[in-house]
């Protein structure tokens, strides 16, 4: 990266340090650098000097300065469109990736993620939504900028501002109660009762088996979630809309395992109780983000998109028989 660039801070990275926020966008960056950059003051947040261990709030402003070429294979959070072909993305893909856009304006995209597809990079992860960004650029002179996240194998509506400006009103509409996003998840039994509110409070844990985020009412921070069952199908799966009222790492996974109803092919947190024996279905992660509504950074009419089931999902809603439209809002009575 060779240009000094502003990033804002995501909805979902609240309370993260800044020397860990360098680490997840910036992986080839070396912590002594990192501090060189702070020392001198090339890096700022909100345009102050900031120290590692400074915690970030949804929608500060970043400053980045240049960093210098990153090592053959690893991901620097922002690549010229020049070398894109590093990232060995084909014609097709490119083709495939920009067919994927939803809906878009002079500020805010709506990109459909398929599962299988990281968000951002990491320990192993080269290709990547937050690589390609410049290929949905389109006409605009700003990159496109992540304001949320979706886990890697969750599919479904994902938004992505054009601006700076859009950017730090995005952050602040899923950062407050102005955004709501709707998912869908089949679940292996059916939730009782047929509607409810899960308040459970989520800490992440290292263990032998890497990074999991686990129920933890002392030192886990408030998550909460509501769900409401749209069709059972007897008593092996339901078909279930979830709408997270927090925005945690996982959380609507813990939650819907937390309560015995672990979403279908959720094998992380559901274990082999997250299968159904004797079911021909696939076995990825049955959890889609179908639906965002959230107020137009500009104001006036809000942004309401919708993405369709991924096949692996519709395969499971044959099988089950499943309404595959939404017929009203599931959550019209809710706060």
């Amino acid at each position: 990266m060779s240009e000094v660039q502003t990033r804002v801070v995501a909805a979902d990275e609240a309370d993260i340090r800044l020397d860990r926020w360098f680490k997840r966008h910036f992986p080839h960056l070396g912590h002594g650098h990192l501090e060189r950059l702070l020392r001198t003051g090339q890096i700022r947040v909100d345009g102050k000097r900031a120290k590692a261990n400074a915690r970030l709030e949804p929608g500060q402003s970043v400053r980045v300065p240049p960093l210098g070429e990153e090592p053959e294979g690893r991901h620097a959070g922002d690549r010229p469109p020049d070398r894109l072909n590093r990232l060995k993305v084909s014609d097709a893909e490119a083709r495939a990736l920009l067919a994927r856009v939803l809906w878009r304006d002079d500020d805010v995209i709506a990109f459909d993620k398929p599962a299988g597809l990281a968000v951002q990079g990491g320990t192993g992860t080269t290709k990547h939504l937050d690589a390609m960004l410049d290929l949905l650029r389109f006409d605009a002179a700003e990159r496109p900028r992540l304001v949320h996240r979706l886990d890697k194998d969750t599919s479904g509506v994902l938004l992505l501002a054009r601006t700076a400006f859009a950017a730090s009103r995005l952050a602040e509409a899923f950062r407050g109660k102005t955004a709501r996003k709707y998912y869908w998840a089949v679940t292996v039994g059916v939730p009782r009762p047929f509607q409810g509110r899960i308040d459970a409070p989520l800490a992440k844990e290292t263990g032998p088996r890497g990074e999991r985020v686990a129920h933890d009412e002392e030192e886990g921070r408030k998550a909460v979630s509501l769900y409401s069952v749209l069709e059972p199908a007897g008593k092996r799966a339901a078909r279930v809309a979830l709408w997270p009222l927090t925005g945690r790492t996982h959380q609507l996974r813990v939650h819907m395992a937390a309560i015995g109803t672990p979403i279908l092919g959720d094998g992380k947190y559901g274990g082999a109780e997250a299968f159904i024996a004797g079911a021909d279905l696939p076995r990825q992660l049955h959890l889609h983000a179908w639906r965002i509504i959230v107020p137009h950074p500009r104001g006036g009419r809000a942004i309401d998109v919708s993405a369709p089931l991924p096949a692996h999902m519709e395969r499971t809603w044959g099988y089950f028989g499943f309404d595959r439209e939404e017929r009203g809002d599931p959550f019209a009575d809710a706060e």
